[in-house]
């Protein structure tokens, strides 16, 4: 039986490859000392807009693929590359304005898509896409302990040197201000801090950098780190920072939040050590260690990750004020659609009220 599951699955992916509506979920590639990643490539290929129809034949096929395969391999449903019931719907705006990449069918935000994500108010009852989440949104393809995957270091980016950079320059030369003291969750061996301009003619002269993150070695050899702890944030749905109240300016998380699985308990204990008018920057791409990420990331796209974001930020408790999200991917300076070139970069940002 599940042999026959399995080449329907198959015949329904070469049938939606085919009719040019496909979602590819990207590559793996393995980079040294990191293991699998997935990476959904942006290649400079011709784009093109989707109609909503073919959106929603794309959203039926990913369901039904995802289902298919999910209880082949299983024997249950679980969240993999799968549009659930509990992801957030692409209003049609959204949906005609995106672009299939048309090489590998990936969709990419057009320019503003993403800042366009975050409403402008919030419903309390319609926008809570977290109401109606069951656990299943937050469950991963593996389960184990985090402390195991992370007990190797990995010395490793996990963007590309373009996505490094921007990266690091949104983050020293418009997040910090000189004198910031500065929580890095989900920290590693970079916090992209560059404590001087590219220039040379200031430094930012930060008060602290403290670094709380899963493995020792690479911790230790983060240059910018004044202080840093040794915390597995999924641990316990009753995280709690070490850290005492009102004790940072501003909090990073850096391409880490899709693997959170009690998010909402993060970010309001983010809040508690922020003080008052204290930012948070929650940056992300589409690279990801894929068994480790939660089935409410794995079966969204970019734009959606942006409104999830923004979600957790909003209703996690913690008083964000002025959620934004950004577009800092780099894009074509030529063509119609600017589309984006290398890895993309996100960024939501909110205040502490």
């Amino acid at each position: 039986m599940s042999l026959v599951v399995l080449l329907l699955s198959a015949v329904i992916l070469a049938a939606t490859a085919i009719q040019s509506s496909a979602l590819s979920i990207g590559r793996l590639t393995q980079q040294k000392g990191s293991g699998f990643v997935l990476h959904q490539s942006f290649n400079n290929h011709d784009c093109q807009r989707i109609s909503q129809d073919d959106y929603n034949i794309l959203v039926h096929r990913r369901r039904v693929v995802s289902s298919l395969l999910s209880n082949a391999l299983f024997g249950t449903v679980l969240p993999i590359w799968t549009i659930t019931e509990t992801s957030i719907p692409l209003s049609s705006s959204y949906a005609n304005a995106a672009i299939r990449e048309a090489k590998t069918g990936i969709l990419l935000p057009s320019v503003g898509e993403i800042e366009s994500a975050i409403p402008t108010a919030w419903d309390e009852d319609d926008d809570n896409i977290l109401s109606s989440s069951d656990k299943s949104s937050f469950s991963r393809l593996d389960s184990s302990p985090d402390t195991l995957f992370y007990s190797e270091p990995r010395f490793v980016e996990h963007v590309d040197e373009q996505a490094v950079e921007t990266m690091t320059s949104y983050i020293s030369d418009r997040l910090l201000q000189p004198g910031d003291a500065v929580l890095d969750l989900c920290s590693s061996w970079t916090s992209h801090i560059r404590q001087q301009s590219k220039e040379g003619k200031s430094s930012l002269s930060l008060k602290r950098v403290a670094g709380l993150g899963m493995n020792a070695k690479e911790l230790e050899s983060n240059p910018v780190l004044t202080d840093w702890t040794l915390l597995d944030l999924n641990a316990d749905a009753n995280v709690k920072l070490p850290y005492e109240d009102e004790r940072f300016d501003v909090v990073l998380l850096q391409l880490s939040i899709d693997y959170l699985i009690h998010p909402l308990e993060v970010l309001k204990e983010a809040s508690r050590v922020l003080r008052k008018n204290g930012r948070i920057a929650i940056l992300f791409s589409n690279r990801l260690f894929l068994t480790k990420a939660v089935g409410l990331w794995t079966g969204s796209d970019d734009i959606e990750h942006a409104y999830t974001v923004g979600n957790y930020l909003h209703y996690c408790g913690g008083d964000f004020t002025n959620i934004k999200a950004e577009d800092l991917s780099t894009r074509k300076q030529k063509g119609k659609e600017r589309v984006i070139v290398g890895d993309p970069l996100y960024v939501v940002t909110a205040t502490k009220g």
